[in-house]
């Protein structure tokens, strides 16, 4: 993948033993958004410090790069709207 391409992934801040996150992740599986989309597990020091640089507290919680949104249902309705773009 080239370095902009993986610069402009959305990121997916969760923790595996949510179901809040589970659901998120079901959701991208299940839309095909799996190239789109960076999995960040916060049980990783690296993924949890990025998180908290991005204000985050709330979990599941998507970066797009410029903002983050926080719980499964604007999650998925942010995730929805790359769907309707043309997965832009």
């Amino acid at each position: 993948m080239p370095a902009d391409a993986e610069e402009s992934r959305l990121e997916l801040f969760h923790r595996l033993e949510e179901p809040r996150s589970a659901r998120v992740r079901r959701w991208v599986v299940d839309h095909g958004l799996l190239e789109q989309v960076r999995f960040r597990n916060l049980l990783y020091p690296e993924a949890a410090a990025d998180f908290a640089a991005r204000g985050g507290s709330e979990t599941p919680a998507l970066w797009d790069g410029e903002r983050l949104f926080s719980g499964p249902d604007l999650v998925i309705a942010r995730l929805q709207a790359v769907l309707d773009v043309g997965r832009a």
